[in-house]
């Protein structure tokens, strides 16, 4: 077992709240390496940033956790337009923070990325496309930062806090954590 989630299953059976942890505890990177990106600060309906990048580029865990979630299949259809399936290939991780990192309209999932894998920040999750109701746009991720929520809870899973201002700092190479306020909207939200 790695140990950064070592420490997060110590963290979650001494009963300490990750909200309780300090930013310091946490290593966070950004999560399109090796590529030059463009984003905005803002996102077309929800809180989410679309990160415009070159076709292949890779996008990397931003922090060690846990492969929550992946979905090898691109079944979006534009008659249909389902939300739960506008991201096309996709990846989320719950981070040893304990805050969910979603990137979707991936080209490929890497080898191994499968649920309940352990990956450590920079570990490549995938590979930057345009699948889902991104075909026939520039590729990109879409990056969400949200709550752990349960399986088909696709309105939280896609974003609910816009990652910009800590893909900013992640970008570099501040250690900014949205632990705080990603509990806070969760709380505003009931």
């Amino acid at each position: 077992m790695r140990k950064s989630i070592s420490v997060f299953l110590s963290f979650a059976l001494l009963g300490v709240g990750i909200a309780s942890a300090k930013a310091e505890d946490f290593t966070y990177i950004f999560p399109v390496a090796e590529c030059t990106v463009k984003y905005a600060h803002s996102h077309h309906d929800y809180p989410a940033t679309d990160m415009l990048t070159k076709k292949g580029c890779s996008f990397v865990a931003p922090i060690d956790g846990v492969v929550e979630d992946v979905n090898f299949k691109d079944v979006w259809s534009s008659k249909t337009n389902r939300g739960q399936d506008r991201g096309g290939l996709s990846v989320s991780i719950i981070g040893i923070d304990g805050v969910r990192y979603y990137g979707s309209h991936l080209l490929s999932v890497a080898e191994g990325i499968v649920p309940g894998v352990s990956v450590m920040a920079g570990d490549v999750l995938g590979k930057v496309g345009s699948t889902g109701s991104a075909r026939g746009t520039s590729p990109h991720l879409h990056f969400g930062i949200s709550w752990p929520t349960k399986a088909g809870d696709w309105k939280i899973r896609r974003g609910t806090l816009y990652p910009w201002p800590y893909l900013d700092a992640w970008k570099v190479g501040e250690n900014l954590s949205p632990v705080k306020a990603v509990a806070k909207k969760k709380k505003s939200l009931g």
